[in-house]
């Protein structure tokens, strides 16, 4: 497992002056700013030097040595990792949305329904896609009546896979 966060990704550029959105993937969106560490998949590191909200989870920051649109647009769909010590850690009911990857997703009698792959985002809540171990992914919505326990350290979920209806 990696030990790198995705906190945030480039968005389109803003005005002609260099800044740029950025979705947040933090708690706080506000706090991506603060961060030490940001960088992209590549190693490339980058400095938020001002941050302000514009709606929700997207911010407008201006970028360290990023000074005009043309800089800004080369930095669109790029994403924003921060190392995981850099990040505080949770608590007790707590957990980042990477440590559910590769956790076994199981019915409440036990039964294997396979291993969370992915933790996407379509824009209507979070989904876990859980690989089975033969067939097709399986996806359910992340909200606490289909997903009641997540449990990090013993490596599972339980899943109460939703009522099928046409």
């Amino acid at each position: 497992m990696s030990d790198e966060i995705l906190v945030g990704v480039f968005g389109a550029p803003h005005g002609v002056r260099g800044e740029i959105r950025v979705k947040s993937y933090t708690q706080d969106p506000l706090s991506l700013a603060d961060y030490d560490g940001l960088h992209d998949g590549a190693g490339r590191a980058f400095e938020i030097v001002s941050a302000r909200p514009l709606k929700d989870d997207l911010l407008v920051v201006r970028v360290k040595n990023v000074n005009d649109r043309d800089a800004a647009q080369a930095l669109t769909h790029t994403k924003l990792y921060v190392p995981r010590e850099k990040l505080p850690p949770t608590e007790e009911d707590e957990f980042y949305t990477r440590d559910l990857i590769g956790l076994r997703a199981e019915t409440e009698d036990g039964a294997v329904l396979g291993t969370i792959v992915a933790v996407p985002n379509y824009g209507a809540g979070d989904i876990l896609e859980v690989a089975p171990p033969a067939g097709e992914t399986l996806l359910y919505p992340f909200t606490r009546a289909v997903v009641p326990t997540v449990d990090v350290k013993g490596g599972r979920v339980i899943v109460i896979p939703p009522a099928e209806t046409e």
